[in-house]
């Protein structure tokens, strides 16, 4: 996420369900993690997560998954200083370097989600548009990659589709095409969130082939603005005011359960945006400041909030925690070009991505100039 993309209005922020206790904050001894949260939801905070080779320096930490092996993988845009240009950096459960890849990605890395396909797992990742001024210029932009765990490419999906949501208006200007997030259906489809370019969601087959495009600019029911992340939610969980919200019934599988639905994080509509697998919208989940992207355990939702936490929800859509609130007006928080001496521990800046592991234990990327990994180790 570059700041250049980000000149809009400040989100309003949404009062919190729970009080975060930040405790250990100011320990003086240095030696003690500080603690977020409280009760079921408390987590030990360990910042600069993972062990860096010296050859890379991160960039803007946008996107974090882990693997059936337990290893961690995590998408960035890499440091102008660094040697190294790979943009996905792997670590094992310990936090020890594994493999990095991906230097074609350098500038405009982004999204990154995980996917077991038989006895197989790929990674998807987004790659937004560079612009004309980046130097150098990646060597792919505006493209969605399926890849091995170890980068060698599948296929890619390059550019926007050529349906007429992007051709040319009256003004014979190009329709911005900027992809950051992406999820996959049950059977395989494949949904790209254009949060950077046009505000569609794009859905494609298994293979890459077009189907359709929903979504578009704007805050009525199924437009988004800035539908920067996007997951399949297999939980079936409704509220009765979401119930009562909605302009479409729920959806049902063929066995009269609940269908999965798609969540957009309509994210400068600072809210959750729900619909069907075919593109229909059925309701809204409010109550967040700038959405980006999800990740669920055991029916537990996490949400990285941009503007300074980190948002659980659980199987019923309702929030029950927020997490290192930064407590700053300005969801552009300052400290994000600061060095890394200048963060508060305790406290983010502007969470990205976040994933959890198979012990509940939650990994948090930060959109920060000098990249920033915490581990959200569970402690109650």
């Amino acid at each position: 996420m570059r700041a250049t993309r980000r000149e809009f209005l400040a989100a309003a922020a949404a009062a919190p369900i729970i009080s975060p206790a930040l405790l250990n904050v100011q320990d003086k001894a240095g030696v003690k993690a500080p603690v977020m949260g409280e009760g079921a939801y408390t987590y030990e905070a360990i910042h600069d997560w993972g062990q860096l080779p010296p050859q890379i320096k991160w960039g803007n930490t946008h996107g974090v998954v882990e693997d059936a092996q337990g290893n961690i993988h995590i998408h960035h845009t890499v440091h102008a200083t660094s040697d190294s240009a790979d943009t996905v950096v792997v670590f094992d459960r310990a936090g020890k370097f594994v493999r990095s890849w991906g230097k074609e990605f350098r500038g405009v890395a982004h999204g990154l989600h995980l996917q077991k396909e038989g006895g197989d797992e790929f990674l998807y990742l987004t790659v937004t548009a560079a612009g004309p001024k980046m130097t150098p210029q990646p060597e792919m932009h505006s493209v969605v990659v399926k890849a091995t765990l170890k980068g060698d490419i599948v296929w890619k999906i390059q550019g926007p589709p050529d349906v007429d949501a992007y051709k040319p208006g009256p003004d014979e200007k190009p329709r911005p095409y900027n992809p950051t997030n992406l999820a996959i259906g049950p059977t395989g489809d494949v949904y790209v969130g254009d949060g950077y370019g046009s505000y569609y969601i794009n859905q494609y087959t298994a293979k890459g082939e077009y189907i359709r495009s929903f979504g578009g600019r704007g805050s009525e029911p199924g437009q988004l603005l800035e539908p920067h992340g996007i997951w399949l939610d297999t939980r079936g969980g409704t509220t009765a005011s979401q119930a009562a919200r909605s302009t479409k019934p729920p959806p049902t599988g063929p066995t009269g359960a609940s269908a999965p639905v798609l969540v957009v994080a309509d994210r400068r509509n600072n809210r959750l945006q729900r619909f069907s697998l075919d593109g229909t919208h059925l309701d809204f989940i409010p109550g967040f400041r700038l959405p980006c992207h999800f990740d669920q355990h055991e029916g537990l939702l996490v949400v990285p909030d941009l503007h300074g936490r980190v948002t659980l929800v659980d199987s019923h859509n309702t929030a029950v925690a927020h997490l290192g609130d930064s407590g700053d007006p300005n969801w552009n928080n300052p400290l994000r070009r600061e060095p890394r001496e200048k963060f508060i521990p305790g406290r983010f800046i502007c969470p990205h991505g976040a994933c959890f592991d198979r012990d509940g234990n939650i990994y948090v990327v930060e959109w920060v100039e000098v990249g920033r990994v915490t581990k959200l180790r569970k402690v109650a």
